[in-house]
């Protein structure tokens, strides 16, 4: 079992950030500024020691990621997975899904309807898309964006 606590200022936030910029290809580098800048606005952000986290946005967040913006235009009241970041050596143990579960019982609770993220098509990302496909993930489109990534964008109804 996987101790979940909520991610804060007060975390081991220099860990984090180092484990955020090790997959910087997949997600993108944040300066600690910016990193405390998106804990400060996270609706809920989520961490397993220095093995992983998630960190969400919702619809009144002040981010002008075009990945946001492309679903803050198709849904009025959304849990926006930014970012979620395993560690290799935690990698199939179950965290991710265990990331994914808790945040889906705080946005249920929060009277969110849909938790809503993207995916990378170029760079490929199949694991990824395989995983939010089995935790009941919906592809509703595509965009290529500015730097030259594709991504498909996922959601999943809260029931």
């Amino acid at each position: 079992m996987h101790h979940l606590e909520s991610l804060t200022r007060a975390s081991p936030n220099e860990a984090l950030l180092a484990l955020n910029n090790a997959f910087a290809k997949e997600t993108s580098f944040l300066t600690e500024a910016d990193w405390q800048q998106m804990i400060a606005e996270a609706r809920f952000a989520f961490h397993v020691g220095t093995n992983g986290f998630i960190l969400t946005f919702d619809q009144t967040a002040v981010y002008d990621s075009p990945n946001f913006l492309w679903l803050k235009a198709r849904y009025d009241r959304f849990c926006y997975i930014d970012r979620v970041v395993i560690a290799a050596s935690a990698q199939g143990s179950g965290l991710g899904k265990a990331l994914y579960q808790h945040l889906f019982q705080a946005a249920r609770r929060a009277g969110f309807e849909f938790v809503v993220c993207e995916v990378n098509l170029d760079p490929p990302n199949p694991g990824s898309i395989a995983f939010h496909e089995r935790l009941g993930f919906d592809a509703v489109g595509e965009q290529t964006l500015p730097n030259g990534k594709t991504v498909r964008y996922f959601a999943s109804k809260l029931v």
